[in-house]
This record gives structure tokens, sequence and C-alpha cells, in this order.
């Protein structure tokens, strides 16, 4: 193979990274390298010093247009400079641990070496016109040499006098980069990239780094007041974390992650959607600011920094090679949904809390996650019931544990208020019957249910459904073995009152026409002329209009939709329209129509209750 050396220079420092400024960051790596190198080679050997603190240092100078790194590592000797900086796409920090790890004694430092592909000091060319190289090795006796190079495809080495041990790099901007010799900019792209190396960089004479890696260290190490100013760095905010999570594994990949949970988010406020909270690192060194694809866009409101050695990085250090990030998704979203669920069972209060914040957020995830985990995020859930009391709200398990034990669905109700609930003419057969019912109060509950259908092998079904089975409402209830109080001369047989039962249904279905779909002789035990089963909901309702533009003028304009009609052929209301149906079937057509518009309106059932008996007896 042959390739022109002029050519694949300009591809490396032209084609291959996506931002000029990331030329810091791989200086930075590199100087890191070296620093590190000197400090394992310091072992074995004493007399290797560079005289000088391990740290790096940046100076830049608008005037003259100049960025300048210096490192006090290990440094080069003359071949080795010919060898590291003459040839691209090797690597000396490679190199370096291989005869490592062919020696045995790698140790700490295999995970502490950044490079590892021979390019990162050529992105140097992206934004110099010339690039000069002091270095001198460590080793006793050594010259100091200066590389230069124009990265036209050829460069000069010569001894240089006064060098010191280590490296130093002189990069002269091109004109449409002078950005790169202020120091805010430069202060900036430090702490995006290069924030957390193992060795302090000053800019300046003045330290940047002043922030540690905290997911480096041991939980038990961390201090609160350490993790509160982590925190407030990686998110950007000003409050302190109610959650906190150090992770680790070395299964299935080497993880190293820090992550927290705020006490509240910016969308409550009608805010812009918030951002993507976990940022990735590899060696600690960033690869994705923010990154979309490390948690599922509902864990958006997590905080914090995940640092994986096993990612295999492209050239550029910017993106994957493979479908390891697919794999690391998977196992911090498991492990996020873990957290939250142990911080439930160990604080119930506080995740109470947590959830009234971020509630929707976990509900969106019900309704996005694939099948097989949007049950673990289900576990997350909490709702008021009518087991407990106002403000009260339980899981779905504890929903399950309370269950009957000839009860075979979870029961719930979408509703604006509790009150409306427990004063629907659906409820009152739970109620009576002793059975829990859920009371979803937002919107979107509406869709959760939709989107879960069923809690193990328990369907989630509305108290307002049609027909529904279920052995624990087949049980009688304490006043099923009532006699009626009708007198004598009304009692009918039992097929007598069936047929007449289907005669009422019949006028009813036949009066409403193209009101409701079909009307049934009801089966509930309640205290309501009628109840309506099987219609849309406020939700499903307002989508519609939404998506036919009836919205834009007002729901009212929507056609009204037919529903299903259950009667109850035992209340007086009902019993007295089919009584006047004969003398004044006009009147009875109106309290039938008005007996079908309220069950639509349950809310105010009660005050429309009082007027038709008032009117009718």
């Amino acid at each position: 193979f042959q390739a022109e050396t002029r050519k694949l220079l300009d591809i490396v420092t032209h084609s291959l990274y996506s931002e000029k400024e990331v030329f810091v960051r791989e200086l930075v790596s590199n100087a890191s390298d070296a620093l590190e190198k000197l400090r394992h080679s310091q072992l074995t050997d004493s007399k290797l010093d560079s005289g000088k603190p391990l740290e790096i240092h940046i100076s830049v100078d608008e005037a003259k247009g100049t960025f300048t790194i210096q490192d006090f590592g290990i440094g080069m000797t003359e071949d080795e400079a010919i060898s590291n900086l003459g040839t691209i796409a090797r690597s000396g920090s490679k190199a370096f641990l291989e005869n490592l790890k062919e020696d045995g004694t790698a140790g700490s430092t295999k995970d502490k070496i950044i490079g590892q592909f021979g390019v990162g000091f050529y992105s140097a060319f992206m934004v110099g016109t010339e690039i000069k190289v002091y270095t001198r090795s460590a080793n006793p006796g050594s010259k100091g040499y200066c590389w230069t190079s124009d990265g036209s495809g050829s460069y000069e080495i010569a001894e240089a006098e006064n060098v010191a041990i280590g490296t130093k790099i002189v990069i002269t901007l091109r004109d449409d980069c002078k950005e790169y010799a202020q120091e805010a900019r430069v202060e900036g792209i430090i702490k995006k990239y290069s924030n957390f190396v193992d060795y302090p960089v000053h800019l300046n004479n003045k330290k940047i780094n002043a922030v540690q890696p905290l997911w480096t260290k041991d939980k038990n190490e961390i201090t609160e007041q350490e993790h509160i100013e982590f925190y407030r760095y990686v998110a950007g905010a000003w409050d302190n974390p109610q959650f906190k999570l150090v992770y680790k594994t070395d299964s299935p990949l080497a993880i190293s992650s820090l992550l927290y949970i705020p006490q509240r988010h910016m969308e409550v406020l009608g805010m812009q959607r918030e951002e993507p909270g976990v940022s990735l690192y590899s060696r600690k060194v960033m690869i994705q600011a923010k990154s979309k694809a490390l948690l599922p866009e509902w864990l958006r409101f997590v905080k914090g920094v995940v640092d994986c050695e096993d990612l295999p990085l492209n050239v550029s250090r910017e993106l994957l090679q493979d479908q390891s990030l697919s794999k690391l998704r998977q196992v911090l979203t498991g492990r996020v949904v873990k957290w939250l669920e142990n911080e439930a069972k160990s604080d119930p209060k506080a995740y109470n809390h947590f959830f009234e914040e971020f509630g929707n957020f976990i509900k969106e995830g019900v309704c996005t996650e694939s099948e097989s985990n949007r049950a673990n995020v289900a576990k997350l859930l909490r709702y008021e019931s009518s087991a407990g009391t106002t403000g009260e709200v339980f899981s779905l398990k504890e929903y399950v544990d309370r269950m009957k034990e000839a009860q075979e669905n979870i029961y719930y109700t979408c509703v604006p208020k509790r009150k409306f609930a427990e004063e629907s003419p659906y409820f009152e057969e739970f109620k009576e019957k002793g059975i829990e019912v859920l009371f979803l109060y937002d919107t979107t509950d509406e869709f959760v249910v939709n989107n879960l259908r069923e809690v193990g092998k328990h369907k989630l079904v509305s108290i307002d459904a049609a027909d529904i089975q279920d052995s624990a409402l087949e049980n009688p209830s304490k006043d099923d073995s009532k006699d009626s109080s009708a007198s004598e001369d009304e009692v009918l047989t039992k097929e007598e009152a069936k047929l007449e039962a289907e005669n009422i249904a019949d006028w009813f279905r036949q009066t409403l026409g193209m009101q409701v779909r079909k009307v049934d002789v009801s089966k509930r035990h309640m205290s309501y002329p009628a109840v309506v089963t099987e219609h849309d909901s406020p939700a499903v309702r307002k989508m519609m209009a939404m998506m036919s533009g009836a919205a834009k003028v007002g729901e009212s304009d929507m056609p009204p939709t037919p529903t299903n009609l259950e009667i109850n052929v035992n209340h007086p209301i009902i019993k007295k329209v089919w009584a006047v149906k004969s003398q004044n079937p006009e009147f009875a057509k109106q309290i039938a129509e008005q007996v079908n518009t309220t069950e639509k309106q349950t809310v105010r059932w009660r005050c429309n209750c009082r007027l038709f008996f008032s009117v009718l007896i």
C-alpha cells in the first residue's frame, strides 16, 4: 500500500473532527498521558525526574495569536519524537501500555492512559499555520529538541537549548482561529472536555480543573457537601439533589457513574422541554455532553456523569464503532428504575414528594417504554385510592396485595377530583362491596392505563366499563337479599319483571334514537336512574377535537358521540317515566333525553336528580 503523506495529513486534520475546539481536548489528553507515563516509570526508576510538579500549563497570547501547552512529563528523545510525531496514527501511549502489559506491570496505569489512536496531536493543524514542539526526555543526560511543521507533509527536527524535561507545544493560530487565543474561550473548552483529567490544568497561571471526578471514588468516601457541589456543577443548578446514586459495575461493561435527581424541574413552569442531563465520559474525558443516547427521553430529568472505559470509540473519539451504547443505555435504564424503586421502599414519604413533582415523567415512561420494561417502570406509579384518604397514594403492588380473594381485576376511575369519584354512580357498587378503586386525576393517566393494560395477571379495568366480569362483583351485597319496598299489588313475577324491564329498555332505545348505540337493563347495584358505559373519555374527546380542527372553535362544535346506556328499572324516576309515557309521551321523551344527557355529565348528577324527582313524584 502507498499513501501520500500530505493528503493523509489533510484528511486527519480537516475531516476527522466535527469541531475545531477538540484540539484542546486532544492536547490536554496527550499531556496527561505524558505525566502518567513519568509517574509510573518513577516507580521502578527513581532517577527519572522532571524537577517540576506533575502539572499541565496552558498559556494564550491574543497579541501574538499563539496557543501554548506544556507538561513536565516523560518527554521524548530524538528517535521518539521522529517516531511519535513523524508517523501518523502511531500511538506512543498505546505502545507504552503494550510494553507494560508484556512486563505485567500495567497496574492502575492502564485505566489512566487516554490516547490509543495516535492522531490527536495532528488536530492542532486544524487551527495552526505552524506548530513547534519542544521536548526533552526524562532519562538522565537527554538533550532537548525542537520539532517544527506547517502541516504541508514535512517536518524539521533539531537540537535546542534550555528545553525543560517534558513537552511544550506552541501553535501559531490561523487568522480564522484567533478565538483560541482568548483565555475565556479556552477555559470554557477545558471545563467542557477535560475538567476531570488526573492532573492539574493551569491556564495563564490559574488552575482550571478544580472539580474532582467524584465517580472514581468509593461512595463511602464522598461527603454530602461534595455531592452538592458536584451536582450543582454538572446540572448547572443551585438547589440540592433529593436523590443520588453512585453506580459502578464491571459487567457487562465497565461503568462508573454518579447520578442525581433535582428537587424540581423547569417543565412544570411551562418552560421549554428539559434537555438530557447525563454526559458520557471515557477515562475522565468527555465524549458526549448531555447525551441523548444514554437514557430514554422520559428520564431526561436525571443529571450526572457516566464514565465507560469499554466504549469502542472511533478515531475522533466522538462516536462509537458499534452498538455498545445501546447496551449501556439498557444497563443504565434498568439501574435507574431500580434506584427509584429502592428510594420508594427506604423513604416512601420522600419518594411520594418526588412523584408529585416528577410523576408525569414516570407516566411518559410507561407509555413509551418497550413492553418488556413497561411493567418495571409501572412499579414507580403512585395513585390515590378509595382505600386511603385525600393525599395518600399507593403503588399498584400495594393495591394488588389488598385485593379481595376472589377479585380478578384492578379497578380505576379517571376523574378531576376525589369528590367526583366518590359521588360517581359507577363507584357506588364498588364501595358497597368493599372493592378498592384507584382515583386517576390527570388526563394523561388514561393513556397510561391503556398502554399498561395489566399488572401481572390482573387487568386494569375502568369502573364505568360495560359488562365487567369479576367474581368479586358477582357476590351478593348486603342489600341484595332485601325485599322491594313496593306494595303487594305492584309485585310482579320474575318473568313479568324481566319482560317489563326489556320493554322499558326498548322504549328508551327507540325514544333516544341516534343518541345511543344501545340501551341495556343494568345489572349494577346502584341508586341512580342510569349510567353511561363505553363512552369517550374527556382526554380522547379533546384529542379527537384537536385532530378534526373543532378545538379551534370550541369543543361544543363536535357532534355528540352515541353512547351505551344502562338503566336502573327499579329507580323511581325510570318507573315514573314508564308510567307517564302513555298520558304525556312528549314529557316522558324530554325526561328520557335529560337522563341520558345528565349521565354524560355525572358531576352535576345530584342536583339534577333532585330536580327530576320533584317534577315527577
